[in-house]
Protein backbone atom coordinates (compact mmCIF):
# COMPACT_ATOMS: atom_id res chain seq x y z
CA UNK A 1 0.00 0.00 0.00
CA UNK A 2 1.18 3.23 -1.12
CA UNK A 3 0.01 6.16 1.14
CA UNK A 4 0.52 9.76 2.43
CA UNK A 5 1.42 9.19 6.30
CA UNK A 6 0.76 12.37 7.73
CA UNK A 7 -1.49 14.68 6.94
CA UNK A 8 -0.84 18.11 5.25
CA UNK A 9 2.69 16.45 3.62
CA UNK A 10 1.34 16.36 0.46
CA UNK A 11 -0.80 19.90 0.47
CA UNK A 12 2.86 21.15 2.08
CA UNK A 13 4.78 19.82 -0.76
CA UNK A 14 2.56 21.30 -3.37
CA UNK A 15 3.15 24.67 -1.46
CA UNK A 16 6.36 24.82 -3.26
CA UNK A 17 4.79 24.13 -6.81
CA UNK A 18 2.34 22.18 -8.70
CA UNK A 19 3.13 18.65 -9.95
CA UNK A 20 2.14 17.72 -12.77
CA UNK A 21 2.02 14.43 -15.14
CA UNK A 22 1.00 13.59 -18.73
CA UNK A 23 0.48 10.13 -20.58
CA UNK A 24 -0.95 9.21 -24.18
CA UNK A 25 -3.99 7.59 -25.81
CA UNK A 26 -4.01 5.20 -27.98
CA UNK A 27 -5.97 3.81 -31.16
CA UNK A 28 -5.91 -0.18 -31.10
CA UNK A 29 -6.40 -3.39 -33.25
CA UNK A 30 -7.84 -6.68 -30.87
CA UNK A 31 -9.45 -4.65 -28.11
CA UNK A 32 -11.57 -6.89 -25.59
CA UNK A 33 -9.50 -9.53 -25.87
CA UNK A 34 -7.34 -7.83 -22.67
CA UNK A 35 -10.57 -8.77 -20.73
CA UNK A 36 -9.74 -11.83 -18.45
CA UNK A 37 -13.30 -13.57 -19.15
CA UNK A 38 -12.02 -14.03 -22.77
CA UNK A 39 -8.25 -14.00 -22.76
CA UNK A 40 -7.82 -16.55 -20.22
CA UNK A 41 -10.42 -18.90 -22.24
CA UNK A 42 -8.44 -18.25 -25.37
CA UNK A 43 -5.14 -18.45 -23.98
CA UNK A 44 -4.25 -22.11 -25.87
CA UNK A 45 -4.13 -19.27 -29.01
CA UNK A 46 -1.79 -16.88 -27.24
CA UNK A 47 -4.70 -13.78 -27.85
CA UNK A 48 -2.83 -10.01 -28.32
CA UNK A 49 -3.54 -6.49 -28.66
CA UNK A 50 -2.21 -4.11 -30.99
CA UNK A 51 -2.34 -0.58 -29.59
CA UNK A 52 -0.65 2.97 -31.07
CA UNK A 53 0.12 5.42 -28.64
CA UNK A 54 -1.55 9.12 -29.49
CA UNK A 55 0.02 12.56 -29.19
CA UNK A 56 -3.05 13.53 -27.76
CA UNK A 57 -2.20 13.61 -23.98
CA UNK A 58 -3.72 13.71 -20.86
CA UNK A 59 -2.11 16.51 -18.06
CA UNK A 60 -3.06 16.10 -14.36
CA UNK A 61 -1.62 18.97 -12.09
CA UNK A 62 -1.96 18.73 -8.68
CA UNK A 63 -1.89 21.77 -6.57
CA UNK A 64 -2.58 22.62 -2.92
CA UNK A 65 -6.30 22.65 -1.59
CA UNK A 66 -7.82 22.70 1.46
CA UNK A 67 -7.03 19.70 4.72
CA UNK A 68 -9.20 16.58 4.34
CA UNK A 69 -10.75 17.41 1.24
CA UNK A 70 -9.83 16.07 -2.35
CA UNK A 71 -11.19 18.19 -5.36
CA UNK A 72 -11.18 17.04 -9.10
CA UNK A 73 -11.87 19.43 -12.20
CA UNK A 74 -12.03 17.98 -15.57
CA UNK A 75 -13.29 19.98 -18.87
CA UNK A 76 -17.39 18.40 -19.74
CA UNK A 77 -17.65 17.96 -16.37
CA UNK A 78 -18.40 20.10 -13.16
CA UNK A 79 -15.61 20.51 -10.36
CA UNK A 80 -16.56 18.51 -7.13
CA UNK A 81 -14.80 18.53 -3.67
CA UNK A 82 -15.44 15.60 -0.98
CA UNK A 83 -14.11 14.75 1.95
CA UNK A 84 -11.40 11.81 1.74
CA UNK A 85 -13.13 9.70 3.79
CA UNK A 86 -16.18 10.34 1.79
CA UNK A 87 -15.52 10.49 -1.54
CA UNK A 88 -18.22 9.02 -3.95
CA UNK A 89 -16.88 6.55 -6.24
CA UNK A 90 -19.71 6.47 -8.81
CA UNK A 91 -19.27 9.99 -9.12
CA UNK A 92 -18.76 11.35 -12.72
CA UNK A 93 -15.33 11.66 -11.90
CA UNK A 94 -14.73 8.47 -9.45
CA UNK A 95 -12.24 7.14 -10.95
CA UNK A 96 -9.94 9.88 -9.95
CA UNK A 97 -11.76 9.89 -6.65
CA UNK A 98 -10.44 6.68 -5.80
CA UNK A 99 -6.92 6.69 -7.15
CA UNK A 100 -7.02 9.57 -4.43
CA UNK A 101 -7.82 7.77 -2.07
CA UNK A 102 -6.08 4.96 -2.64
CA UNK A 103 -3.28 6.84 -2.13
CA UNK A 104 -4.80 8.99 1.36
CA UNK A 105 -4.05 12.00 -0.72
CA UNK A 106 -5.50 14.94 0.90
CA UNK A 107 -5.29 18.47 0.29
CA UNK A 108 -4.94 18.44 -3.17
CA UNK A 109 -6.88 19.78 -6.02
CA UNK A 110 -6.21 17.27 -9.27
CA UNK A 111 -6.86 19.13 -12.21
CA UNK A 112 -7.40 17.06 -15.52
CA UNK A 113 -6.71 18.46 -18.99
CA UNK A 114 -7.26 15.97 -22.05
CA UNK A 115 -5.64 16.90 -25.74
CA UNK A 116 -8.64 14.04 -26.97
CA UNK A 117 -12.52 14.52 -27.16
CA UNK A 118 -14.42 13.61 -24.04
CA UNK A 119 -15.54 9.65 -24.23
CA UNK A 120 -13.66 9.26 -27.75
CA UNK A 121 -13.33 5.51 -27.19
CA UNK A 122 -9.40 6.46 -27.13
CA UNK A 123 -9.15 5.14 -23.61
CA UNK A 124 -9.01 8.82 -21.86
CA UNK A 125 -10.27 8.19 -18.33
CA UNK A 126 -8.16 5.09 -18.09
CA UNK A 127 -5.39 7.33 -19.40
CA UNK A 128 -5.90 9.73 -16.77
CA UNK A 129 -6.00 7.56 -13.96
CA UNK A 130 -2.11 6.23 -15.01
CA UNK A 131 -1.31 9.80 -15.29
CA UNK A 132 -2.37 10.68 -11.44
CA UNK A 133 -0.96 7.24 -10.49
CA UNK A 134 2.10 8.71 -11.90
CA UNK A 135 2.04 12.31 -10.43
CA UNK A 136 1.06 10.94 -6.87
CA UNK A 137 3.42 8.48 -6.67
CA UNK A 138 6.17 11.21 -7.69
CA UNK A 139 4.90 13.37 -4.75
CA UNK A 140 5.07 10.35 -2.40
CA UNK A 141 8.90 9.34 -3.15
CA UNK A 142 9.77 13.21 -2.69
CA UNK A 143 7.40 13.22 0.74
CA UNK A 144 7.73 9.63 2.40
CA UNK A 145 11.60 8.52 0.58
CA UNK A 146 9.82 5.33 -0.82
CA UNK A 147 11.44 3.80 -4.52
CA UNK A 148 9.20 4.69 -7.31
CA UNK A 149 6.72 2.68 -9.41
CA UNK A 150 8.01 1.28 -12.51
CA UNK A 151 5.37 1.41 -15.48
CA UNK A 152 4.16 -1.59 -15.44
CA UNK A 153 3.03 -1.36 -11.96
CA UNK A 154 1.84 2.19 -13.03
CA UNK A 155 -0.38 0.65 -15.28
CA UNK A 156 -1.45 -2.31 -12.67
CA UNK A 157 -2.53 -0.22 -10.14
CA UNK A 158 -4.79 2.26 -12.11
CA UNK A 159 -6.37 -0.54 -13.85
CA UNK A 160 -7.03 -2.63 -10.75
CA UNK A 161 -8.80 0.74 -9.54
CA UNK A 162 -10.61 1.79 -12.71
CA UNK A 163 -11.45 -2.30 -12.26
CA UNK A 164 -12.60 -1.86 -8.86
CA UNK A 165 -15.50 0.93 -9.37
CA UNK A 166 -16.34 -0.17 -12.52
CA UNK A 167 -18.32 -3.05 -11.46
CA UNK A 168 -17.83 -4.54 -14.56
CA UNK A 169 -14.47 -6.57 -15.81
CA UNK A 170 -11.98 -4.23 -17.67
CA UNK A 171 -9.29 -4.72 -19.84
CA UNK A 172 -5.38 -3.28 -19.26
CA UNK A 173 -4.65 -2.36 -23.03
CA UNK A 174 -5.37 1.68 -21.97
CA UNK A 175 -3.23 2.18 -19.18
CA UNK A 176 -0.87 -0.15 -20.96
CA UNK A 177 -0.17 2.31 -23.30
CA UNK A 178 -0.37 5.29 -21.71
CA UNK A 179 2.28 3.84 -19.65
CA UNK A 180 4.79 2.62 -22.44
CA UNK A 181 4.03 4.90 -25.46
CA UNK A 182 4.93 3.39 -28.98
CA UNK A 183 3.03 0.88 -30.82
CA UNK A 184 3.24 -2.48 -28.64
CA UNK A 185 1.50 -5.86 -28.83
CA UNK A 186 0.71 -6.90 -25.63
CA UNK A 187 0.30 -11.11 -25.35
CA UNK A 188 -2.45 -11.90 -22.34
CA UNK A 189 -0.89 -14.37 -20.35
CA UNK A 190 -3.39 -17.21 -18.81
CA UNK A 191 -1.55 -17.54 -15.71
CA UNK A 192 -3.51 -15.66 -12.97
CA UNK A 193 -0.50 -15.72 -10.18
CA UNK A 194 1.88 -14.07 -13.01
CA UNK A 195 2.33 -10.69 -14.65
CA UNK A 196 -0.94 -10.59 -16.80
CA UNK A 197 0.79 -9.94 -20.19
CA UNK A 198 4.32 -9.68 -22.51
CA UNK A 199 5.31 -6.62 -24.50
CA UNK A 200 6.38 -6.59 -27.70
CA UNK A 201 7.87 -3.42 -28.98
CA UNK A 202 6.94 -3.66 -33.03
CA UNK A 203 8.61 -0.08 -34.65
CA UNK A 204 11.45 1.42 -33.51
CA UNK A 205 11.54 4.91 -33.07
CA UNK A 206 12.88 5.71 -36.68
CA UNK A 207 9.49 4.13 -38.26
CA UNK A 208 7.11 5.97 -35.78
CA UNK A 209 6.89 9.15 -38.33
CA UNK A 210 6.26 6.92 -41.50
CA UNK A 211 3.13 5.76 -39.82
CA UNK A 212 2.19 8.35 -38.54
CA UNK A 213 2.18 9.58 -42.14
CA UNK A 214 -0.04 6.46 -42.96
CA UNK A 215 -2.29 6.94 -40.12
CA UNK A 216 -6.26 9.26 -39.92
CA UNK A 217 -8.30 9.40 -37.05
CA UNK A 218 -11.91 10.95 -36.76
CA UNK A 219 -13.55 11.98 -34.06
CA UNK A 220 -17.36 11.18 -34.74
CA UNK A 221 -18.34 13.74 -32.84
CA UNK A 222 -21.24 11.52 -30.71
CA UNK A 223 -19.33 10.28 -27.28
CA UNK A 224 -19.03 6.64 -26.82
CA UNK A 225 -20.24 4.10 -23.90
CA UNK A 226 -17.50 1.47 -24.07
CA UNK A 227 -18.74 -0.98 -21.49
CA UNK A 228 -22.16 -1.25 -22.87
CA UNK A 229 -20.60 -2.70 -26.56
CA UNK A 230 -17.86 -4.42 -24.50
CA UNK A 231 -20.20 -5.88 -21.86
CA UNK A 232 -22.45 -7.33 -24.68
CA UNK A 233 -19.27 -9.15 -26.54
CA UNK A 234 -18.23 -10.67 -22.96
CA UNK A 235 -22.02 -12.22 -22.77
CA UNK A 236 -22.21 -13.45 -26.11
CA UNK A 237 -18.69 -14.68 -25.35
CA UNK A 238 -19.32 -16.14 -22.09
CA UNK A 239 -23.01 -18.04 -23.57
CA UNK A 240 -20.52 -19.70 -26.31
CA UNK A 241 -22.76 -18.11 -29.49
CA UNK A 242 -19.58 -16.18 -30.67
CA UNK A 243 -16.66 -18.58 -29.54
CA UNK A 244 -15.37 -19.06 -32.93
CA UNK A 245 -15.54 -15.38 -33.84
CA UNK A 246 -13.35 -14.51 -31.12
CA UNK A 247 -10.89 -17.52 -32.17
CA UNK A 248 -10.83 -15.59 -35.52
CA UNK A 249 -10.11 -11.94 -34.07
CA UNK A 250 -7.46 -13.61 -32.69
CA UNK A 251 -5.80 -14.71 -35.57
CA UNK A 252 -6.54 -11.32 -37.43
CA UNK A 253 -4.84 -9.79 -34.78
CA UNK A 254 -1.60 -11.98 -35.36
CA UNK A 255 -1.46 -11.34 -38.94
CA UNK A 256 -2.24 -7.56 -38.17
CA UNK A 257 0.68 -7.33 -35.72
CA UNK A 258 2.95 -9.24 -37.80
CA UNK A 259 2.68 -6.88 -40.83
CA UNK A 260 2.56 -3.72 -39.22
CA UNK A 261 6.21 -4.89 -37.68
CA UNK A 262 7.10 -4.90 -41.19
CA UNK A 263 4.86 -2.10 -42.70
CA UNK A 264 3.35 -4.93 -45.15
CA UNK A 265 0.00 -2.35 -45.03
CA UNK A 266 -1.99 -4.46 -47.58
CA UNK A 267 -1.77 -7.74 -45.10
CA UNK A 268 -2.56 -5.34 -42.42
CA UNK A 269 -5.30 -3.73 -43.60
CA UNK A 270 -6.75 -6.78 -44.97
CA UNK A 271 -6.50 -8.31 -41.09
CA UNK A 272 -8.11 -5.00 -39.84
CA UNK A 273 -10.98 -5.41 -42.48
CA UNK A 274 -11.68 -9.06 -41.34
CA UNK A 275 -11.27 -8.33 -37.61
CA UNK A 276 -14.03 -5.69 -38.21
CA UNK A 277 -16.10 -7.84 -40.08
CA UNK A 278 -16.91 -10.22 -37.28
CA UNK A 279 -17.59 -7.12 -34.63
CA UNK A 280 -20.31 -5.37 -36.85
CA UNK A 281 -22.01 -8.81 -37.27
CA UNK A 282 -21.96 -9.15 -33.31
CA UNK A 283 -23.06 -5.75 -32.83
CA UNK A 284 -24.18 -4.04 -35.99
CA UNK A 285 -24.58 -0.57 -33.98
CA UNK A 286 -21.00 -0.90 -33.32
CA UNK A 287 -20.52 1.50 -36.59
CA UNK A 288 -23.51 4.45 -36.61
CA UNK A 289 -24.28 6.06 -39.92
CA UNK A 290 -21.71 8.35 -40.13
CA UNK A 291 -19.21 5.60 -38.96
CA UNK A 292 -20.39 3.49 -41.95
CA UNK A 293 -19.99 6.21 -44.35
CA UNK A 294 -16.37 6.99 -42.86
CA UNK A 295 -15.34 3.39 -43.27
CA UNK A 296 -17.06 3.09 -46.93
CA UNK A 297 -14.94 6.05 -48.12
CA UNK A 298 -11.84 4.49 -46.47
CA UNK A 299 -12.48 1.40 -48.48
CA UNK A 300 -12.83 3.34 -51.99
CA UNK A 301 -9.30 5.18 -51.84
CA UNK A 302 -7.96 1.35 -50.70
CA UNK A 303 -7.13 2.01 -46.83
CA UNK A 304 -8.23 0.00 -43.63
CA UNK A 305 -10.79 1.72 -41.26
CA UNK A 306 -11.74 0.52 -37.58
CA UNK A 307 -13.15 2.19 -34.44
CA UNK A 308 -11.40 2.81 -31.41
CA UNK A 309 -11.88 0.60 -28.29
CA UNK A 310 -15.49 -0.72 -28.68
CA UNK A 311 -16.75 1.84 -30.61
CA UNK A 312 -20.28 2.84 -31.07
CA UNK A 313 -19.38 6.78 -31.17
CA UNK A 314 -16.35 8.63 -30.50
CA UNK A 315 -13.56 7.77 -33.29
CA UNK A 316 -12.77 5.68 -35.88
CA UNK A 317 -8.63 5.36 -37.46
CA UNK A 318 -7.98 4.85 -40.58
CA UNK A 319 -4.31 3.42 -42.10
CA UNK A 320 -3.08 3.25 -46.11
CA UNK A 321 -0.03 4.56 -47.93
CA UNK A 322 0.47 8.29 -47.47
CA UNK A 323 -1.00 9.11 -51.10
CA UNK A 324 -4.24 7.08 -50.25
CA UNK A 325 -4.69 8.63 -46.93
CA UNK A 326 -4.05 12.24 -48.78
CA UNK A 327 -7.43 11.03 -51.28
CA UNK A 328 -8.98 10.26 -47.51
CA UNK A 329 -8.26 13.33 -45.72
CA UNK A 330 -10.84 15.93 -47.58
CA UNK A 331 -13.46 12.92 -48.14
CA UNK A 332 -13.32 12.45 -44.41
CA UNK A 333 -13.65 15.93 -43.73
CA UNK A 334 -16.90 16.58 -45.91
CA UNK A 335 -18.42 13.48 -43.89
CA UNK A 336 -17.14 14.78 -40.35
CA UNK A 337 -18.90 18.43 -41.43
CA UNK A 338 -22.48 17.27 -41.61
CA UNK A 339 -22.03 16.79 -37.73
CA UNK A 340 -21.64 19.39 -35.65
CA UNK A 341 -18.23 18.66 -33.11
CA UNK A 342 -17.67 16.23 -35.55
CA UNK A 343 -13.38 16.47 -37.23
CA UNK A 344 -10.30 14.94 -37.83
CA UNK A 345 -7.93 15.08 -35.52
CA UNK A 346 -4.61 16.13 -35.76
CA UNK A 347 -2.01 13.57 -33.99
CA UNK A 348 0.90 11.09 -34.52
CA UNK A 349 2.18 7.73 -32.76
CA UNK A 350 3.60 9.44 -29.35
CA UNK A 351 7.00 7.53 -28.71
CA UNK A 352 6.86 8.44 -25.30
CA UNK A 353 4.24 6.84 -22.15
CA UNK A 354 3.52 8.33 -19.08
CA UNK A 355 5.72 11.24 -17.77
CA UNK A 356 6.54 13.67 -15.11
CA UNK A 357 6.41 17.05 -16.53
CA UNK A 358 7.10 18.83 -13.29
CA UNK A 359 7.86 17.84 -9.73
CA UNK A 360 6.70 20.83 -7.17
CA UNK A 361 9.61 23.73 -7.22
CA UNK A 362 11.02 21.91 -9.94
CA UNK A 363 10.26 21.64 -13.70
Amino acid sequence: MRIFGKEGALSGLLQTGPISSSAPCRIDMGGTLDIRSLYLALGYLCPATVNMALSLRTRVTLFPFEPGMIQVSSKGFDSAAFPLDSVPFHHPLGLMFAVAAYFRAEGVHVRIESSSPPRSALGGSSVAAVALVAALDAALVRVEGTSALDRTRIALLAHALEESVAGVPCGTQDQLAAAFGGVNAWYWKADPGGRPFERTALLDSDALKPLSERLLVAYCGIPHESKDVNSRWVSQFLSGETRDRWQDIVKQVHRFQAALGRMDLPEAIDAMEREMTHRRQMTPDVLDDMGMRLATAAGTCGCGARIAGAGAGGCIWALGEPERISRLRPLWRDILGTRRGARLLDTAIDPAGVRIDSLGNRV
